[in-house]
């Protein structure tokens, strides 16, 4: 298989998992995106980083976007090139914003753009290959469609089904000036969890799923606050790394005595309310030292911007 392309470019947003009690499946992409152009070229790769992680990520072969973009060259049996690439980073690194799932999906969608056939690595190929490198699909599937998602593996293969969210889910972020890597998040949590706090969060997921499509019906004079409050409530993963981020936690607490829905960002340390906050809370984060940002649902996910395949990846606009 050649190569059509020799300059393209892609965007991808990042995202946001779990949402207190969908752990591992529930996810959703926010309109917060990284950019990053790639020259196919003779020479030795070279990586420009500007923006986030700039100066302390890899600038050759090591780059994640650029093994990202190798494996998947070498699974549809494209030749390997040298890389000139140049990336523009919005998302966070470690604070639970996925920025890992999106600089996977961000190389596997700049393989497809370079040999630039529709057939070849289609969003199913995509959500694949980045969930089986990625360990799990729950950043890489809204990365990958946009809008809100659940999604689960079967063996090697990920299944993801997309929902649109209504227009009060209106995502703000916490973004604290210390990181954690998800590696040391997931290793405080226990192999074994009681039934009564697995049915407490298969309850939960359900509704919050059913409230993420807009199509909640409840049975009484409910407000769609109090069920949105219920549905992110979680005994699974949130509490357990209390010791592990500590802020963010006190964080939750707070938000959430105040009535905002808010969770813990995937693996942390970031909080999210899933809903606007006073601009007394906002005064009050950023005092403390939290980065407070607007992070609407992004409506798509991975778009290829430059090249014979412009245009949305996964799910379109």
């Amino acid at each position: 298989m050649r190569l059509r392309e020799d300059f393209v470019a892609v965007r991808v947003p990042a995202s946001t998992a779990n949402i207190g009690p969908g752990f591992d499946s529930l996810g959703m992409a926010l309109d917060l995106w990284d950019e990053i152009s790639v020259h196919a070229t003779a020479g030795a790769t070279a990586v420009t980083v500007e923006g986030e992680g700039a100066g302390s990520v890899p600038d050759g072969e090591d780059h994640l976007v650029v093994r990202s973009l190798r494996m998947a060259l070498d699974r549809i049996g494209a030749p390997q090139i040298g890389i000139r690439m140049r990336c523009l980073n919005r998302i966070p690194h470690s604070r639970g914003l996925g920025s890992s799932a999106s600089a996977i999906v961000a190389g596997i969608a700049l393989a497809r753009a370079l040999v630039g056939e529709e057939e070849v690595l289609s969003p199913q190929e995509i959500l694949d290959l980045g969930s089986q490198v990625e360990g799990h699909p729950d950043n890489v599937a809204p990365a990958v469609l946009g809008g809100a998602t659940v999604s689960w593996m079967d063996g090697d293969r990920a299944g993801a089904v997309r929902v649109d969210p209504p227009e009060s889910i209106a995502p703000v972020a916490f973004i604290p000036g210390f990181d954690l890597p998800t590696s040391t998040a997931r290793r405080v949590l226990p192999d074994v969890v009681p039934h009564e706090d697995a049915r407490f969060n298969l309850a939960r997921a359900s509704l919050l799923t059913a409230l993420l499509t807009g199509a909640a019906r409840p049975a009484g004079p409910v407000s769609f606050h109090d069920l949105l409050m219920e549905a992110t409530l979680d005994r699974l993963h949130q509490e357990q790394r209390r010791a592990s981020m500590e802020p963010s936690l006190a964080l939750v607490d707070w938000l959430r005595g105040a009535g905002m829905a808010a969770v813990v960002s995937g693996a942390g340390p970031t909080v999210v309310s899933l809903e606007a906050v006073p601009a007394s809370v906002r005064r009050d984060a950023e005092a403390a030292g939290w980065r407070v940002l607007d992070a609407p649902v992004a409506a798509s996910g991975v778009r290829i911007t430059r090249g014979r395949l412009a245009g949305p990846t996964g799910a379109a606009d």
